[in-house]
């Protein structure tokens, strides 16, 4: 079994990739492989809606020239899928949402080519939005078809300078809580 996390965060190794770490590390404690793809610094760019992948049905998107094939394919490989994104202006980072679109709509197009896998979000939040966050990731998983587990409180840390999430005690157990619920549902599923 593995998960792969993806996070959204133009800033590598901040607050958004120490919380999914977090979460990761918790499913690693399982037995259960797992691996964080920064978007960071990598082309990427939004659904250009041109249908070919709906035309192609070959689980690719038909542009192809920046990550997001990469990334589908770790999808596909995958049995737990974690989307990871800061708050920017009560929404998800732009690099997210262009991975959302285009890997959504290349599942919508091969017949919910993620259906059944487990998938969660992961939010830092410096101080108000993170729900917005969470829930457009969280659509991302529900439209796929896909199973996501819950916690303890809302999967976000709050935090704005690099770091500060490690403050955020309540965080830090949610991150926790989460990763042990992906463990223990991967391995009921996978039973």
């Amino acid at each position: 079994m593995k998960v792969i996390a993806f996070n959204g965060s133009s800033r590598k190794g901040g607050n958004t990739s120490m919380l999914l770490k977090m979460v990761l590390e918790e499913i690693n404690a399982e037995g259960i492989d797992t691996e964080l793809f920064e978007l960071s610094g990598k082309k990427i760019q939004g659904c250009i809606a041109c249908y070919k992948c709906f035309q192609n049905k070959n689980k690719r998107c038909a542009v192809d020239s920046d990550v997001v094939n990469e990334c589908i394919e770790k999808m596909l490989s995958a049995d737990g899928i974690l989307l990871g994104s800061p708050t920017y202006f009560s929404d998800v980072s732009a690099s997210m949402k262009a991975l959302i679109e285009r890997a959504g709509m290349v599942a919508r197009a091969n017949d919910d080519m993620f259906q059944r896998k487990v998938g969660a979000s992961v939010v830092a939040v410096r101080r108000a939005g993170a729900t917005h966050v969470f829930s457009s990731m969280n659509y991302f998983f529900l439209i796929g078809q896909m199973i996501v587990p819950g916690s303890s409180y809302w999967n976000l840390g709050i935090g704005r300078e690099v770091g500060e999430v490690m403050n955020d005690q309540e965080g830090i157990k949610t991150m926790k809580t989460l990763g042990k619920n992906i463990a223990w549902l991967l391995k009921k599923i996978n039973s």
